[in-house]
């Protein structure tokens, strides 16, 4: 804090979060981090999802938004803080939205430089800004999570997602050696009768230990998608609830935020 430039502009927190293959719940993960950051740490936040022709965003927060985030990467030069605000949806009070426009009528080949201009303008906004990334390798993709301050990798106990894996987080040791490391999320453990990988072996294996393994809820994560819901609002105590609570706390040093009973419920008894 003493060395810190009190005419430097405020720069916000990035998280960056990805899953090693398609289908692994890495914006599931993404989305409850975000709303566990703003209503359990109780912290301002933003959510962007990048991932533009199939992002899912606006499904999971029941959110049918007329601008989405690729409205401010066709037009970088014109999106300052009055663009953004006509932009971004509000979740709550403290989550705000970019969603993706999750349509096919176009293809967005943009240059790197146009993502960076773009997310730089979000990060001068808020305290923390939680990207959902699409499962892709490009060279945009590999300079956004070069670039954030966390990266939150989320995978399967399966052999395609160790192999890719490994092969993600040995890039990011390299590109950020002297960066936080990456945090290993270890999603849907124990789906019935499919031969897994421990996350012990898994993590041995990839040279990280998961910071995060989630249990495979089928019933959980599907009703919270179609309901438009978080996990938190269909079950708060489930252990999927508290990993996220837990993950959302290691990565802003901030304890979670208990709720105090209104006086109605303790009258109710509840």
């Amino acid at each position: 804090g003493l060395f810190t430039d009190p005419e430097a502009p405020f720069v916000g927190k990035t998280i960056a979060v990805t899953g090693v293959k398609g289908g692994v719940g890495a914006s599931s993960v993404a989305h409850n981090l975000a709303w566990a950051l703003s209503e359990r740490v109780k912290v301002n936040s933003t959510l962007i999802d990048l991932d533009l022709n199939f992002g899912t965003t606006g499904l999971d927060f029941n959110q049918d938004a007329a601008a989405t985030i690729a409205d401010a990467l066709m037009s970088p030069d014109r999106f300052d803080d009055a663009v953004m605000g006509r932009l971004i949806s509000k979740a709550t009070d403290r989550l705000s939205l970019f969603t993706a426009p999750a349509t096919l009528d176009r293809t967005y080949n943009l240059e790197p430089e146009t993502y960076n201009r773009v997310l730089e303008q979000v990060r001068g906004s808020v305290p923390f800004v939680v990207l959902d990334l699409p499962h892709i390798w490009s060279d945009w993709f590999k300079q956004t999570v070069i670039g954030a301050d966390e990266i939150v990798v989320v995978a399967a106990p399966d052999l395609a997602s160790l192999r890719n894996g490994k092969n993600l987080i040995d890039f990011l040791k390299a590109a950020r050696p002297n960066d936080a490391q990456p945090k290993l999320v270890l999603n849907m453990v124990g789906l019935p009768k499919r031969p897994e990988i421990p996350p012990k072996d898994f993590g041995q294996a990839i040279g990280i230990d998961p910071s995060m393994v989630l249990p495979f809820d089928a019933q959980l994560f599907g009703t919270a998608a179609n309901n438009g819901q978080m996990i938190f609002d269909v079950a708060p105590d489930s252990k999927v609830a508290q990993a996220i609570d837990l993950l959302a706390a290691q990565l802003t040093g901030k304890e979670i935020q208990a709720e105090k009973p209104s006086m109605l419920k303790k009258l109710l008894g509840k």
